[in-house]
């Protein structure tokens, strides 16, 4: 019996098409894939032969993908999700998962929870190895369609796509509130509760443009505010910024869970009013491989340390 070679075309062709669809360009999908530029374009006119459809146009110096092709990428995302269901489904019989986890997560969301979630999965899978990445949500979804990631901590709207992407899976981990960081004895200390209004005419300390998801958060927030931070000084790392603080020099948006160096003069200030500032912490994998064993247990590592960083401490009485 001869099978019709309609059916035998390459599913990682499929999977070419949707990373340079994710992606962008031809060539930011070879330098993820590490392929040259020419195999990728190799890999999809091959494609295109096959299903005998173009899948790629000229648009200026560059190509665009075709309506046939975006019609054959919902197809593909359907099929990337019933493939990782199948491996998860073949791992739970084999009773054996993959050796190696990969979790990623923005800068700040490291150490209060990717850490703690490794932590605890040391105990609980020891044969499991774990690798950490440190990734900014706006390119953390490029690497998760790649396979280079398997669980990622983002949030939502930073440079991402919608929650209902059918090739992704987004499920809140937690809500976390926003402080205003001030130096010990700034105006806005000892008062309890304060409108973030009230920071409006502060200098501020603020990462640069387009580095990393704090920078959008601050000034979205500060735009439902009413106002536009004036950005005094620029920096990311958060001892760095604390220091800055420290020096009266500026005031900045906290997340409650980020630690600063307990020796620096600073107050966490919570903020009330009609904009209460926080942040949305997901978790972001493949559709359809949440019950592969090993990224099952990931979830439940990070959930594991979400409800311990956000369980309320209590003194031991003296």
């Amino acid at each position: 019996m001869t099978v019709q070679s309609s059916y035998m075309f390459d599913l990682r062709r499929l999977h070419v098409l949707r990373v340079v669809h994710q992606l962008g360009t031809v060539t930011a999908a070879a330098g993820s894939l590490h392929l040259t530029p020419s195999a990728v374009s190799q890999q999809l006119r091959q494609l295109a032969h096959e299903l005998d459809v173009p899948l790629l146009e000229p648009d200026g110096r560059r190509v665009r993908l075709t309506p046939a092709a975006l019609t054959l990428l919902r197809h593909a995302d359907e099929i990337a999700a019933r493939w990782e269901a199948a491996r998860g489904d073949l791992q739970a019989g084999a009773g054996r998962a993959p050796a190696v986890l990969r979790m990623a997560g923005f800068t700040s969301s490291l150490r209060t929870l990717v850490v703690p979630a490794v932590a605890h999965l040391r105990e609980q899978e020891p044969g499991l190895s774990v690798r950490i990445m440190e990734v900014e949500t706006a390119s953390a979804f490029g690497r998760l369609l790649t396979g280079e990631i398997d669980i990622a901590v983002t949030l939502p709207n930073q440079g991402g796509p919608p929650l209902d992407d059918p090739r992704f899976e987004q499920e809140t981990l937690l809500d976390e509130p926003l402080d205003l960081l001030v130096a010990r004895g700034h105006r806005l200390t000892g008062v309890g509760q304060v409108a973030l209004e009230e920071a409006a005419h502060e200098p501020w300390i603020l990462p640069a443009p387009d580095t990393c998801d704090h920078q959008e958060i601050t000034a979205a927030a500060c735009a439902a505010a009413g106002f536009t931070p004036k950005v005094a000084h620029e920096a990311m790392d958060w001892p760095a910024v604390a220091a800055i603080v420290a020096c009266g020099l500026g005031v900045c948006l906290k997340p409650r869970l980020v630690r600063v160096p307990a020796e620096l003069p600073v107050v966490a200030v919570p903020l009330a009013g009609a904009v209460t500032p926080s942040r949305r912490l997901l978790t972001c994998t493949r559709r359809g491989c949440r019950a592969q064993p090993h990224i099952a247990a990931g979830l439940d590592a990070l959930a594991a340390a979400a409800t311990m960083a956000t369980a309320p401490r209590i003194r031991p009485a003296s």
